[in-house]
């Protein structure tokens, strides 16, 4: 096997952020969007993005257990931060939706571009170390981005969005998975003892995003009980996603 390049990189960042947009593929199938299918999605989708934090905190451990709990306080201050800042600064709007639904977006795509860069970042470490662990990390993430592509679309299309925008937008969040994966691959010692601070960054606003804005929103729609049981369902059909990629 050939030792990883500056293209293949780049490339291989690339295959995972638009494996991303294949997420609102599933959704195509939706046709009328009711209260109960809106509670349906913002529950599974936090259930994907609860099985998404565990495991960005469990792989920030294997480097750092302390910078990756500095990460989490950091990303709990930065989400809080940046609603408290949107509220303040008046209307805005995302795929042409607008108000509380266009904020709602606004800090799912922020929370969402944080996991990728964290991401990213991982994948360029990765080829630091060597072609075979490269490729399969890129493959382990480029599976995992579909999940976190259809939580997004989940969140978006019920409010009014279409599909191809909901592909869009979950392929710009992963963007930053190609601008950083080569300059970490480059400069794989400067860009690790970072690489916790940033799985705990994004996890820590996962968390919030999940337990401030989804679950109460599902709980809205569905009984409780049902919600808990969407939850389960969704973070174990990720998690079991996690498993085979990871046998």
């Amino acid at each position: 096997m050939s030792d990883p390049t500056v293209l293949l990189v780049c490339l291989a960042a690339t295959v995972t952020a638009v494996a991303t947009g294949l997420g609102a593929l599933p959704l195509l199938a939706l046709r009328d969007v009711t209260p109960r299918a809106l509670a349906y999605g913002n529950a599974v989708a936090a259930g994907l993005m609860l099985a998404a934090t565990f495991s960005l905190i469990d792989e920030g451990f294997e480097f750092s257990g302390p910078r990756s709990l500095v990460g989490l306080v950091l990303g709990l201050g930065g989400i809080w931060l940046a609603k408290t800042l949107l509220n303040a600064s008046g209307e805005r709007g995302i795929a042409g939706l607008h108000g509380a639904d266009g904020l709602k977006i606004l800090l799912i795509m922020g929370v969402m571009t944080a996991h990728s860069a964290a991401e990213g970042v991982g994948v360029g470490v990765a080829y630091g170390s060597g072609r075979e662990l490269g490729d399969f990390i890129t493959l382990a993430i480029a599976l995992h981005n579909v999940p976190e592509g259809l939580a997004i679309a989940l969140i978006m299309v019920p409010r009014g969005a279409s599909i191809g925008k909901s592909a869009w937008w979950a392929i710009m969040s992963s963007l930053p998975q190609p601008l950083l994966a080569v300059p970490a691959f480059l400069f794989v010692l400067s860009f690790e003892p970072f690489l916790p601070v940033g799985l705990g960054l994004a996890a820590g606003a996962m968390l919030w995003m999940i337990f401030s804005e989804l679950l109460p929103e599902a709980t809205d729609g569905v009984a409780p009980a049902t919600t808990g049981v969407i939850v389960t369902l969704s973070f174990t059909g990720m998690m079991a996603l996690t498993l085979v990629v990871g046998g």
